[in-house]
């Protein structure tokens, strides 16, 4: 007899099977209620799928399984998830392979614990933050609220405006007063720093999966951030750390962003360039520097003559202001310095860049063509891109932070 936690495992498997049988094609639409889905493994073999009253499947794992439970088998879960894509997301074939199986809702009305469909609603749960609907499982006789993000205060939208405002330059009880005085919501200010902290890491992650359509020449460079974890030992006039940027120069889309404490040596430099290397995931033609030489060891040491066939031609602004210059990166410190103006110094150096980082790249537009750098490089999100970003970074995480 199978057990909640097998019927769970086996959901999951079916789940991720399903999005690899919408990677190696689309189901084939044969009526209005008939679908033929390609088998995962034999490209030649394809099941029939019918949706009348509720969805079947002419496989043996819906028949053996599936069927009479409350179940879909991976045939199904293709469908489900293609009907999704198509209906909500409209976008180019080159961005829709990138930011591929955004879902509006990161769980379909199934038991997040046991993922059957018997359903039924069970009452209000009632919050400050409005009525919230209750479904108790007819299977395991749980009882839950369906949430994009379960297990917060609030909930998805007032998630995305916090970041967008913290981002934005205002700080968490600026933040937390917007919410009492337009809302009425009674937040903390440190609820709302756990979010931004929170959410920051995840969406970060999520964005290293993407791969930008870079120009090949990239800007680097170093520059100081107000801390709040202690002056030097050795040097007590010293309270900053270093974050190190890499920047495409044409799509202006930051590469890398990396907070190497107080060391600026040419291992961090090596750190940064390869972080950059494994987001753009293709060598790019030139790196431009400033006068540091920590950066030519560490792009000889990332790009090994013996590894790379075209290693990237290293170039120096010291004394050739006239002819290149790192303008590109150094305007990007700037909005980052004004950024951390208002913090007066912060302890999680490199959440806070990582969330920058994204909020630079997906959300923030340039003044002048009103696209962000990810258009730019092909994997923009569409809609609200704050939301977009978070719903998709929960899927991608398989809802586990």
């Amino acid at each position: 007899m199978e057990t909640t936690q097998n019927i769970k495992q086996f959901a999951d498997n079916r789940e991720e099977r399903a999005k690899l049988i919408l990677q190696n094609g689309d189901p084939v639409k044969f009526d209005d209620n008939t679908y033929y889905v390609p088998s995962q493994f034999d490209s030649t073999k394809k099941y029939q799928v019918t949706h009348f009253d509720s969805y079947s499947c002419n496989c043996k794992d819906f028949e053996l399984r599936c069927k009479g439970k409350g179940l879909y088998c991976k045939h199904i879960k293709a469908i489900l998830l293609f009907e999704k894509i198509k209906a909500r997301y409209e976008v180019e074939p080159e961005v829709e392979k990138e930011i591929k199986f955004i879902i509006n809702t990161p769980q379909q009305e199934l038991c997040p614990f046991c993922a059957s469909e018997n359903l039924i609603k069970s009452g209000l749960r009632k919050t400050q933050f409005g009525n919230k609907q209750r479904y108790e499982c007819k299977s395991c006789k749980k009882r839950f609220v369906l949430s994009p993000i379960p297990k917060i205060k609030g909930n998805e939208k007032l998630v995305c405006l916090a970041m967008d405002c913290f981002y934005k330059g205002l700080s968490y009880r600026d933040i937390a007063d917007q919410f009492k005085q337009f809302y009425g919501l009674s937040l903390s200010h440190e609820t709302i720093r756990n979010w931004v902290l929170r959410f920051s890491r995840i969406m970060e992650k999520y964005a290293k999966t993407l791969t930008p359509k870079t120009s090949g020449i990239w800007n680097a460079d170093e520059t100081l951030i107000l801390t709040k974890r202690g002056q030097d030992k050795k040097k007590s006039n010293i309270n900053f750390d270093y974050v190190w940027n890499v920047m495409d120069n044409k799509t202006k889309f930051l590469l890398a962003s990396v907070n190497s404490g107080r060391s600026r040596s040419k291992i961090d430099a090596e750190n940064a360039i390869r972080e950059a290397f494994l987001q753009n995931k293709k060598t790019p033609n030139k790196i431009i520097t400033d006068r540091n030489t920590s950066y030519a060891d560490g792009i000889s040491r990332v790009f090994k003559p013996y590894k790379y066939h075209n290693s990237p031609k290293h170039i120096s602004i010291l004394g050739k202001r006239r002819i290149v210059n790192n303008n590109a990166i150094e305007s990007h410190h700037t909005q980052q310095k004004e950024f951390q103006k208002v913090r007066k110094g912060v302890t999680e150096v490199q959440t806070y860049q990582d969330g920058f980082k994204v909020f630079h790249n997906f959300v923030r537009k340039n003044i002048k063509d009103k696209t962000t750098p990810a258009e730019k490089c092909g994997i923009g999100v569409e809609g609200n891109k704050w939301n977009t970003l978070l719903i998709n970074s929960i899927n991608n995480n398989h809802g586990k932070f």
